[in-house]
């Protein structure tokens, strides 16, 4: 198997067996949960308290430039969103010729050029990193108060 396919088998796997099953039976209640105050999330549009809010649909998402240092803790809808724009949606109009997506015009619910392979090892760190702090807070959510979790 090519370097290539090995980059794309992995992140296909990672999604099959590990990401995808975790978001199964998501509820609207967790993926807007808020485990501290002052979270970052998606919310309905002019209802954010964030310095910047993004996006051009009825829903923005919470931001800042630059970026607050600590960064906010974030709900799985930002989580989400963040993977959807900034991970893939940006790379599908650079390298691959589709729609143009960026934070500021994407609908939520000529860069720099690098070699392919540093592009699919940046996507897939990306989405195993915030694909496995969705997992957490899934947990958190399901374990808060010290409650059994019900089976996901």
């Amino acid at each position: 198997m090519a370097r290539g396919e090995r980059l794309a088998e992995q992140l296909d796997w990672y999604w099959r067996k590990n990401l995808r099953p975790r978001l199964e039976g998501l509820t609207d209640e967790e993926y807007f949960w808020e485990p501290v105050r002052d979270c970052w999330s998606i919310r309905p549009r002019g209802t954010s308290v964030a310095p910047m809010s993004e996006g051009s649909g009825e829903w923005t998402m919470d931001s800042a430039s630059p970026a607050p240092v600590p960064a906010p803790v974030t709900t799985i809808a930002w989580r989400l969103a963040h993977i959807i724009v900034s991970c893939l949606g940006y790379r599908v109009a650079w390298h691959f010729g589709g729609q143009d997506v960026d934070s500021q015009t994407f609908a939520y619910v000529g860069p720099e050029r690098f070699p392919m392979e540093s592009i699919v090892l940046h996507v897939n760190r990306e989405l195993i990193h915030h694909g496995a702090e969705i997992s957490l807070l899934r947990d958190l959510y399901h374990w808060q108060d010290g409650a059994v979790p019900r089976r996901m």
